[in-house]
Parts: C-alpha cells; structure tokens; sequence
C-alpha cells in the first residue's frame, strides 16, 4: 500500500473502528514558567478576539513563554507606574502613620488607574 504524505513526513494513524485517525500531538514547550494573573487575562483575549493568534501559538508550542513574557511585562510595567503615581501624588509612608484610611483610598485609586493603563498597553492590544 502507497504512503500518504502524512506517513512520509513520520506522522502515524490510529485505527478507530473502520478509520485511521492521525496521531497528532503538541509540541513540548522547553520550559513551563509560571502565567500569573496578567497572562491569564491576556489568554482570555486571546481566545476571545485573537483566535488565529492563540491557535498558531498554542500548536507551535511558544504559548506558555508568550504568556510568561506578557506577565513580566505587565507587572513591571504596573509596579513602575503604582511607583511614578505615588511620587507625582505626593503619597508617603507619613501619610500612611497619620491617615492610615485616607493612604488607602489613595493607593486604592493610584492602582485601579494603573490597572487600566496596564490592560490598555499590554493585555488588551491590538
């Protein structure tokens, strides 16, 4: 019996009743490094609004480090920006002994903008 292509490239086919099925699997990635919660929301979107994306990175194996990537970028990126806010706004450990609600709600709205920044830069980009 001729080889279909498929064999000639060293793919296999499982036999499921009367059919043969291709034995496919995803490649192994080199390194499973740790997606936190910014990876994970940018996952989501990917799934969501960039299919095509997430299916070539998923089938080719970079997801994860893509992911893991994107996360150190945005944490980075949201730790220097809480940083820049707290200075610009004058925010100080003084602050947080004499008025420990007023620091809060401060911070608060410092890392909510932050946030917003974060997703519009990084996990929500075009």
């Amino acid at each position: 019996m001729k080889k279909t292509i498929f064999e000639e490239m060293g793919g296999t086919y499982i036999r499921h009743g009367d059919y043969l099925i291709p034995a496919l699997t995803l490649p192994k990635e080199e390194e499973q490094r740790v997606v936190g919660v910014w990876g994970q929301r940018h996952l989501r979107y990917l799934k969501e609004y960039r299919r095509l994306l997430y299916l070539n990175m998923l089938t080719s194996g970079r997801l994860n480090g893509y992911l893991a990537d994107i996360e150190e970028q945005a944490q980075e990126r949201f730790e220097r920006l809480v940083e820049q806010m707290k200075q610009a706004q004058g925010i100080t450990e003084q602050l947080k002994v004499e008025n420990v609600l007023e620091w809060i709600g401060r911070m608060n709205n410092i890392q909510v903008c932050a946030r917003e920044i974060v997703d519009k830069e990084i996990i929500y980009q075009e």
